[in-house]
């Protein structure tokens, strides 16, 4: 590749994918929320039908709210368990049509999952209102099918790294209880990851839900976040 074919592809990825990403995660670090100890609880890559219902039973013993970026096809795959969040009060976002990677999806590829991803949810019951792309990383063709269909973007505060392999639940529960701060909106993750990695996210959720409710948080769905 020369070097002026390489400058025009540099220039395509920058305005395609690297802004939108930059420009969404930079918009949600400047955003002050409110005073007040709320927690905003968010669960990636689900539904999973080993650790999804465990996660759902656990919130329910808490009557905590919580809210799930699922991916289109596992939730097509589930039917079941998405009719369960909707019972139970859970907000149910998009996190893509298979967890594709944004920044290196074509523009047709983009528009056409993501079409394909707000059907399945519509015949799940549920409209879309909320999109997190897969490792946070957007394209401006799924900026735009999200923006014409009124869908807001819901990026994070909190990250704890649950879907690593090595990491143990304690590690997860540290890390929990150590970066969260008053109005923090909460990644974590019911599906995919390593080694049976959402396992140990519910078990560290065992330890820290009690300990936050005992310290006075409480908890909200992201649709009572001010965006």
């Amino acid at each position: 590749m020369n070097r002026k074919a390489a400058v025009l592809l540099g220039t395509a990825a920058l305005g395609y994918s690297i802004l939108p990403t930059c420009y969404y995660k930079c918009k949600k670090h400047l955003h002050h929320p409110a005073a007040g100890k709320t927690l905003y609880l968010t669960f990636d890559d689900g539904p999973d039908p080993r650790y999804t219902p465990q996660l759902l039973d656990l919130l329910e013993q808490y009557q905590i709210p919580a809210s799930f970026f699922v991916v289109a096809q596992s939730a097509q795959a589930n039917p079941a368990l998405i009719a369960r969040m909707k019972r139970s009060g859970h907000v149910v976002g998009l996190h893509s049509l298979s967890h594709k990677n944004g920044l290196i999806q074509p523009p047709r590829s983009a528009c056409r999952d993501f079409s394909r991803s707000v059907a399945i949810l519509q015949q799940c019951g549920i409209p879309p209102r909320y999109f997190r792309p897969p490792w946070g990383h957007w394209n401006a063709m799924t900026a735009a099918q999200a923006y014409s269909r009124g869908i807001q973007p819901m990026m994070w505060d909190v990250m704890a790294e649950d879907w690593r392999g090595d990491t143990t639940a304690q590690e997860i529960a540290h890390k929990l209880r150590t970066r969260t701060f008053d109005g923090a909106v909460i990644c974590l993750h019911d599906g995919r990851g390593k080694n049976n990695a959402p396992a140990r996210t519910i078990a560290a959720l065992h330890q820290v839900l009690p300990q936050w409710l005992a310290a006075g948080y409480c908890f909200q769905t992201v649709d009572h976040y001010d965006t």
